[in-house]
């Protein structure tokens, strides 16, 4: 019964995937101009696979609450833009300086280091052009559009994504306290996660309240998350996993296993996992492809 149930999700998720591929691809620039490289090159950096797990958490999330339409869309894009470029910058010789990333040569490899960085850069600027076609969409809804708009910008950024990352880069080679290390991944991983479903929720009109318990999930399915990273860092292999083994012991990296010992960190993965899922059934609402995509992250080998 439960492989069955596995099976299912399986195939569920897969028709998601290929649903966002598509919006992905809709919302790519065309390749044309002096500057077309670089329009080459964000699509080599997004079309390179991967999990999906924002625009599809986004998506799920706006479907929760009955969202209906296209408005969606283009913050889906907007999501995994963002969230690519960060990949791409993390890659940079400056940064990790890793030469694979889901199985292939990682940017700056292929196009150099200098359009490694114009990539990333791209993409981010991309993104908020992307998004702000909603407007368009439904003028009508434009506030709440606009409030969208700003929890995208503000979780990618100094208070988000970005302050997680600068806290990250420079605490290497140190020893970092079990509360600079829940900063660094509630910042770092978590708040992508939290826009993602706040952004759906938002534009499916969900309520305050509502949007609040959606960004404490994600807080902690965001933790979970990053703890499965560091644990599959250990446990995995390069060919599974599709980027480098053990970068985070070369980088000097402080992390949960490294804190709390591989078996307490698993723990922590399936409790923050079964927090998240406690709330979520305090909503209405068909969830339950949401849920399995909770507990996926605890059984995932990549």
């Amino acid at each position: 019964m439960r492989m069955e149930k596995r099976m299912s999700f399986k195939e569920e998720y897969k028709k998601r995937i290929a649903y966002i591929e598509e919006v992905l691809k809709t919302y790519l620039p065309k390749q044309e101009g002096y500057q077309k490289l670089i329009m080459e090159a964000m699509e080599y950096s997004l079309m390179a696979g991967g999990k999906r797990l924002r625009p599809m958490l986004m998506w799920e999330t706006f479907r929760l609450f009955g969202g209906e339409g296209k408005v969606i869309e283009p913050f889906m894009a907007a999501i995994e833009m963002i969230h690519t470029y960060s990949l791409v910058h993390d890659d940079l010789p400056a940064m990790d300086n890793d030469e694979y990333r889901r199985g292939r040569k990682t940017t700056h490899v292929v196009y150099g280091e200098d359009m490694g960085i114009l990539t990333g850069d791209a993409l981010l600027n991309y993104a908020f052009e992307t998004a702000c076609l909603a407007f368009d969409m439904e003028p009508e809804n434009s506030s709440r559009i606009g409030q969208a708009m700003k929890i995208l910008a503000s979780k990618a950024g100094i208070y988000g994504m970005i302050g997680g990352q600068v806290v990250d880069v420079k605490s290497a080679g140190q020893d970092v306290s079990g509360e600079m290390l829940d900063f660094i991944y509630r910042l770092k991983t978590s708040a992508l996660i939290e826009s993602s479903v706040m952004t759906g929720a938002l534009l499916a009109g969900a309520s305050g309240e509502e949007t609040e318990k959606m960004e404490q999930i994600a807080r902690r399915v965001g933790l979970a998350f990053q703890i499965q990273d560091d644990i599959l860092d250990v446990t995995s292999t390069t060919e599974v996993l599709g980027k480098p083994v053990h970068s985070d012991e070369k980088n000097e990296k402080t992390t949960y296993v490294t804190w709390k010992g591989l078996e307490e960190a698993k723990k922590d993965v399936a409790l923050m996992t079964e927090e998240a899922i406690g709330i979520l059934h305090t909503l209405k609402g068909e969830k339950s492809f949401l849920e399995e995509i909770f507990r996926w992250l605890i059984y995932r080998e990549k």
